[in-house]
């Protein structure tokens, strides 16, 4: 099998040598060393995101240098603890790291105190839950008590004070309405730790109604009032929130991972920014950070001390390799390209929410302020699922989404959420959102839901199953792979390598992997 990196080498002129290009081919060749199946899938999601545009509003496309700092031997270090602070000897560099990682992380959100450990987003809100369970339930009881540790407590005293942490009050954001799984849905384990109260937003507006939003303070007096969305298109204030959190006791815990890069970017600031007025803040790396998948946890001074014991309080060793990769990123987001990125997400979603709107499409709220446009599809007689997978079937990949008080349920859907991260970071304005945003329109015109062919429910209208006009089938793909074509993913990676080298002359046998022969096209 010839190597991918010394065809690339062969071929590319040595000032055209691509740093990015040399460690990827360098990658695949090293994987398919040991297994070359998974070489080809790496390749073939390469293929796969080059010949789809990506509106899921929750993925982005991180740099090369950020997936460099993934793929080293950091992977092999266990650093339990944290900076300067570990339970195993010689983490010298993953200290460094981590150290730099926070001090940037606080620089770019102008925040007291920085966690990056957390492998994910419902890592750091579960450190969030603790950190504030033990500031404000355990460490007052240990003082009671006269115990520094839960080691010193008996039996009857610890069970004690483990039904006081398991059963405080959590108001959240329904996820129904537009919050999140890890916010109290029963299905989550935060449902289980805590008493959840929810909120929603206003029936008529689908907007965030800060009167009754009070109301339900004064009524539950929550311990935590938990604050974020994945799927709410409009502007908060969080300055409101904090007064108001502040007046019933409660500590305001803010989830911004779908918007984090949004506060890094400067796009959301005074009261419209959580970091001054929230307690606690949690967030993924990923999204509209354009980070390593992970979490990170901001607070204020008074709850470091918790937050840092992450570790045993929720997790194991981190993972160096990941925290390098969200150094990086938080480099990467300290600078004013960044800046200029995250007001084009949002410029992009307004342009895009205002083509659908044009269309026909009911865009909730009538269009956003952030990165995501949700909208609901039951007017084209089709629920969200099946206009996802027709849109999907078209070149457009994108998330069918749960609207408020949705009939459909979190399954089948009534609404689409449409993101801007991804194509934005492709260098997307606002003539390809127009572009976008008629595609999408054509293609939800074109397709009609198909009825159930056998069984009890045979002859009734299918939730899942769509038909699709085969010629607006074919034409939105045709535009779909004109728009791409002028905004190529990582451009320097030549697929044309792959092709002729790593996947040869034949697909892998039945039962394996099988990649597309002709990637260099997409």
């Amino acid at each position: 099998m010839t190597s991918c990196l010394t065809k690339y080498l062969a071929q590319t002129p040595h000032q055209k040598l691509e740093a990015g290009a040399v460690a990827f081919w360098a990658n695949i060749d090293q994987i398919s060393k040991v297994y070359p199946e998974v070489s080809k899938r790496i390749i073939a999601e390469l293929s796969d995101q080059r010949s789809n545009v990506k509106l899921i509003a929750s993925e982005n496309y991180s740099s090369l240098s950020v997936q460099a700092a993934m793929s080293n031997l950091l992977t092999d270090k266990y650093a339990e603890g944290y900076a300067y602070h570990r339970f195993y000897a010689g983490c010298d560099n993953v200290d460094a790291i981590e150290d730099a990682a926070c001090k940037l992380a606080c620089s770019v959100f102008g925040c007291d105190h920085a966690y990056v450990q957390p492998h994910a987003g419902s890592d750091a809100n579960l450190i969030g839950f603790w950190a504030i369970l033990r500031q404000k339930i355990q460490i007052p009881e240990f003082e009671r008590l006269g115990a520094k540790t839960p080691l010193e407590l008996s039996r009857d005293q610890w069970e004690a004070l483990r039904a006081k942490l398991n059963n405080q009050k959590l108001l959240a954001m329904d996820m129904f309405a537009g919050g999140h799984l890890t916010h109290g849905y029963r299905f989550n384990l935060s449902a289980q730790i805590f008493d959840v109260h929810s909120y929603a937003v206003n029936p008529e507006t689908f907007l965030l109604d800060y009167d009754d939003l009070w109301q339900k303070l004064q009524e539950v007096r929550p311990l935590i009032f938990l604050v974020g969305y994945s799927a709410y298109p409009r502007l908060i204030d969080f300055a409101k929130l904090r007064e108001m959190a502040d007046d019933v006791g409660s500590v305001l815990m803010v989830d911004m991972a779908h918007f984090a890069g949004l506060v890094a970017g400067k796009v959301f600031t005074g009261v419209n920014n959580p970091v001054p007025y929230a307690n606690v803040v949690t967030s993924t790396t990923h999204k509209t950070l354009r980070g390593p998948r992970g979490g990170i946890v901001l607070c204020e001074e008074q709850y470091a001390e918790s937050v840092d014991k992450g570790c045993p309080l929720v997790m194991g060793g981190p993972l160096p390799h990941i925290m390098a990769a969200k150094a990086v990123a938080l480099k990467e987001a300290s600078t004013i390209e960044f800046n200029r990125y995250a007001h084009k997400i949002v410029q992009n979603a307004r342009v895009l929410a205002e083509g659908l709107v044009l269309g026909g499409v009911n865009v909730l709220t009538g269009g956003t302020d952030n990165h995501l446009v949700l909208a609901d599809v039951t007017n084209f007689g089709l629920t969200g699922r099946q206009a996802e997978g027709a849109l999907r079937q078209c070149g457009l990949t994108l998330n069918r989404n749960v609207i408020p008080f949705d009939k459909n349920g979190p399954w089948f859907t009534s609404g689409l959420r449409l993101g801007t991260p991804s194509v934005t970071t492709l260098g997307m304005d606002a003539l390809e959102m127009r572009e976008i945003a008629d595609i999408v329109v054509n293609i939800l015109k074109g397709t009609r839901a198909d009825r159930i062919q056998e069984g009890s429910q045979k002859g009734k209208v299918s939730r899942g199953k769509f038909i699709l006009d085969q010629r607006i089938e074919m034409e939105a793909r045709a535009r779909v792979t004109d728009l791409l074509s002028k905004y190529k993913l990582y451009p320097e990676i030549d697929l044309s390598i792959a092709e002729s080298t790593m996947i040869g002359e034949s697909h892998v046998s039945a039962g394996e992997v099988t990649v597309p022969r002709k990637l260099a096209v997409s």
